[in-house]
């Protein structure tokens, strides 16, 4: 799909204000309100906009911890690897998962409410055979940036 100027405004602004009124979006980006509201729907139905929420602050929510780890599986194999990652999607604790190149398969994000939650974890991951080869932990001491709004670039 080809973005125009328009749907990269939409995108930018819906990114940073998701609850701006149709009319609002419209007057934004200097549309009228029906055209503006079909590139939405258009943007929605393409996948690119996936969908709608709030930020919360997990922080004021309660004491977490939010814990790093880099996992390293004892084999590469598909079903291996499709095992793994089916483990760590269905894990509510885990809220960032990505599979890298280089010297770790995974590095994960878990938000756990103790160290004691976050190792019963791991033991549970270690004990239901996912094949698990090595895994280093890095306590998060302080969150310097956490960006959920990437930069859109302008198209040219």
């Amino acid at each position: 799909m080809r973005l125009d100027r328009y749907d990269i405004q939409i995108l930018q602004i819906l990114q940073q204000q998701g609850r701006i009124t149709k009319t609002g979006l419209a007057e934004a980006i200097n549309l009228s309100v029906s055209p503006c509201w079909e590139r939405v729907k258009r943007l929605e139905q393409a996948g690119i906009i996936e969908g709608y929420g709030a930020r919360i602050n997990s922080q004021l929510l309660g004491k977490q911890t939010s814990v790093l780890v880099e996992v390293s599986l004892n084999s590469h194999s598909a079903s291996s690897m499709q095992r793994f990652e089916h483990a760590m999607t269905e894990c509510e604790q885990v809220v960032d998962c990505y599979a890298t190149g280089g010297g770790v398969d995974y590095i994960i994000r878990v938000l756990c409410d103790g160290i004691d939650q976050y190792q019963r974890l791991v033991d549970s991951w270690l004990a239901s055979e996912l094949g698990i080869d090595k895994y280093f932990t890095y306590i998060v001491t302080k969150t310097i940036k956490q960006t959920t709004t990437p930069k859109i670039s302008e198209i040219p």
